[in-house]
């Protein structure tokens, strides 16, 4: 076993250094290479097909709730941007700007999308006329740029891919609903399908999204503590249909301005899936997002037999409807079970020329490490039962994870004692104040990263400035 220890050994422990061992996880699995433009990334075949998985899965939640998706330009014309004025300033350090096309200066810059909200509004005010145009569910898969000056691969880079949900609709109570439907969507998708359990919630004022009028987010918690904002919904309101012009005539034949929802998830989720399930060995992929969910591999392979029955193994887990491949290359076993692990495949399938005279194969599970002896007439059904099992308990691990990390506090010195020396979230109480959630950040480095819905009362007053509190907040340091 040689191979496998020299394999862990090339990734940095996390208790030594967790950013370097992200790192190390997102080279050595084969997910990114850096590009040659500082702070983009090549997204590898391995890495994809996650996002592939990803963008399955979400997709086919959208178009469930009556989306629909477009494309829009890359481009977007400086006058454009313009006319929202929070929404430009709060762009306005991050935006790359084309000046040239060709040899010839352009009249006017184009922005490289950081975001489509104006596009979508240019095409509504003129595909919007009448109530029954309305609501309008629209959805683009696409890449953004932001030029950010610190990168990490998935969590921050200066191209990434996501989605972006735009909506219109008649009513403020028909936004609204729709930008709690959404963010319920993502809830589900990350606990159900990526095994993150995250606590749902608004925005405060300082941190919700440029020109929203209110922001809900998924904010997950990460192994090392720091919390990672995973997918948001805004309510836009009116504000952006008033800028634009978006206007419909009602059932009463008024003229009325449209109400306006946006939501995205990115490839930062990727990044969410490594820190809050890897280990010193690598990755550890639910088996809903895994691209594949069963490696097999033959041991002792020049032997007759082995092969050709590991081939038909094969064919019946794929019969089974799983997701499985097999190693049929001339590495060493140990190298092979260290590959599988550290690529983070939920099964992998152990055969033998004594496994094929006993009649049995041997499934061992990623995530415990845990060996089960399966006939070869129960493999499809007993695979696919672990694999439900993996699912659960990862879900259930991470919600321990998040419990045992999550910590109150009544007073500020406490608030700063528990913040600077135990990761994880910290709940307490905030009077509303945008000066205390300034000094909160300048003391600690420490950000609200959430007003959640199921609010509970900590103590009666704001932990930084002794008033009355207004709301129950998760503070935390986050990526």
């Amino acid at each position: 076993m040689a191979e496998q220890k020299k394999m862990v050994e090339e990734i940095t422990s996390m208790e030594e250094d967790f950013a370097q061992w992200y790192t190390d996880i997102v080279k050595k699995a084969e997910l990114i290479d850096y590009a040659s433009v500082k702070g983009c990334m090549v997204i590898k075949p391995a890495g994809y097909a996650l996002w592939e998985n990803i963008q399955h899965e979400l997709d086919r939640r959208f178009k469930e709730t009556g989306v629909e998706n477009v494309y829009m330009p890359l481009f977007i014309p400086e006058s454009l941007l313009q006319k929202e004025k929070d929404h430009v300033e709060g762009f306005a350090p991050e935006v790359a700007w084309v000046t040239h096309g060709g040899l010839e200066p352009l009249q006017e810059r184009l922005c490289v999308r950081p975001t489509s909200e104006t596009l979508f509004c240019d095409h509504y005010k003129d595909a919007i006329h009448s109530y029954r145009d309305l609501p309008k569910l629209y959805n683009q898969w696409c890449s953004v740029v932001r030029w950010e000056k610190t990168t990490r691969p998935f969590l921050r880079s200066r191209e990434f891919l996501w989605q972006e949900g735009h909506t219109a609709h008649a009513t403020a109570e028909d936004a609204e609903a729709r930008t709690i439907q959404m963010l319920n969507v993502y809830a589900d998708f990350c606990e159900q399908v990526l095994a993150i359990p995250v606590i749902k919630g608004r925005k405060t004022d300082k941190e919700k999204f440029a020109g929203a009028e209110a922001t809900y987010t998924i904010e997950a918690l990460m192994h090392d503590g720091k919390a990672l904002q995973s997918g948001t919904s805004h309510n836009f309101g009116s504000g952006f249909a008033q800028a634009f012009g978006i206007q419909y005539t009602d059932k009463e034949n008024k003229l009325q301005y449209v109400h306006q929802t946006s939501w995205g998830m990115s490839t930062r989720i990727i990044g969410g899936i490594i820190m809050v399930h890897g280990d010193n060995d690598g990755l550890k992929l639910p088996p809903r997002i895994a691209p594949t969910q069963v490696m097999v591999i033959p041991i002792q392979q020049k032997k007759e037999g082995v092969l050709e029955k590991s081939r038909e193994l094969l064919d019946l887990l794929k019969a089974a409807g799983l997701r499985a491949k097999i190693d049929e290359t001339d590495k060493s076993p140990g190298f092979k079970f260290a590959d599988q692990e550290m690529r983070g495949i939920p099964l992998r399938l152990e055969l033998g020329p004594k496994d094929i005279e006993a009649g049995h194969c041997i499934l061992v599970r990623r995530d415990t490490r845990e060996k089960t002896e399966v006939p070869f007439d129960q493999l499809g059904e007993k695979a696919a039962e672990l694999l439900e099992t993996i699912q659960k308990d990862m879900l259930e691990r991470a919600r321990v994870h998040v419990a045992e990390h999550t910590y109150e506090a009544k007073n500020y010195e406490e608030f700063c004692d528990t913040i600077n020396n135990k990761p994880g979230f910290v709940k307490a109480m905030w009077c509303g104040e945008l000066a205390c959630e300034e000094k909160i950040k300048a003391d600690t480095t420490a950000t609200s990263r959430c007003m959640p819905f199921e609010q509970e009362e900590i103590a009666p007053v704001c932990v930084c400035c002794g008033k009355p509190a207004k709301k129950m907040v998760y503070w935390g340091k986050a990526y």
